[in-house]
């Protein structure tokens, strides 16, 4: 029988890891590694790398389990999911990663500028009723500004029509710099396998190589999943884009759709 949640709420406690600070105390209590995660944290220079709404930690700890040169930190306010890979990565010692349990609407309080590289977005919820929740919104491109380096990378894979949409809207309306952008990933990955001319090492390749638990039952489901790579400059207002997008008709794997509308801002 697997560990109930006060056992892994007790777990994370002692995880040098971890790092808990939900909504109600981070507004009184301050966080002092905001700009020294690496020095008092991971101990060297290497890039900084988030994976924001990390549920489980599947991704973050693969990611680090990849790429050693590279810190990962996977943020989500679910403790008890946090808890499988945050126990995974003290399993096998991995010292590149780390897990900071907070609401994403305070992600700039606990970095400082230009202390991280890049952002992961994976299968982030598609909030279709709020665009001010999207993490992919103006509104919290707004926030990863103030820590992210000028022009660093947002990665966006999601199985979520509305959301990619949306993105593509919202990074087309900003002129962002698009990098990598395709409505059927594993299609692609599978191109690159067939496409001698194309590097093992390819971009598409390094984003369809990771797989989730529900990335699976998703595929199965017979979801395309898509992918799309992003950079974010400094300078230069954001605006929302004003369009109508069809819903999704589901939520995510086995939740129907809640909303008796067809389209959504």
């Amino acid at each position: 029988m697997g560990k109930g949640k006060l056992a892994k709420f007790a777990d994370m406690e002692t995880y040098k890891n971890v790092f808990q600070y939900p909504y109600s105390v981070v507004e009184h209590v301050p966080f002092e590694m905001q700009g020294h995660w690496h020095e008092q944290y991971f101990h060297n220079q290497h890039p900084i790398v988030l994976e924001l709404g990390c549920g489980k930690g599947e991704y973050t700890v693969e990611l680090a389990r990849r790429y050693p040169d590279i810190n990962f930190i996977g943020v989500d306010i679910k403790g008890a999911r946090m808890w499988t890979g945050a126990t995974q990565a003290l399993k096998e010692g991995l010292k590149n990663v780390a897990f900071l349990r907070t609401n994403i609407e305070i992600i700039e309080r606990f970095f400082a500028a230009d202390e991280v590289q890049e952002i992961w977005l994976t299968f982030s919820d598609p909030q279709m009723k709020n665009p001010r929740k999207r993490l992919t919104s103006t509104y919290f491109m707004e926030r990863y500004r103030k820590f992210l380096v000028d022009g660093g990378i947002i990665h966006l894979k999601t199985d979520s029509n509305f959301l990619f949409t949306y993105t593509t809207y919202m990074v087309g309306h900003n002129h962002l710099p698009i990098l990598l952008r395709t409505t059927d990933l594993y299609a692609e990955f599978s191109d690159d396998s067939e496409n001698s001319e194309k590097s093992e090492n390819s971009e598409f390749s390094e984003a369809a190589s990771i797989q989730t638990y529900y990335e699976s039952m998703w595929i199965a489901r017979g979801l395309n999943i898509k992918y799309m790579k992003w950079q974010l400059p400094r300078n230069g207002e954001l605006k929302e884009p004003d369009v109508e997008i069809e819903l999704d008709d589901y939520r995510s794997y086995h939740r129907s759709k809640r909303s008796s509308l067809d389209k959504a801002r």
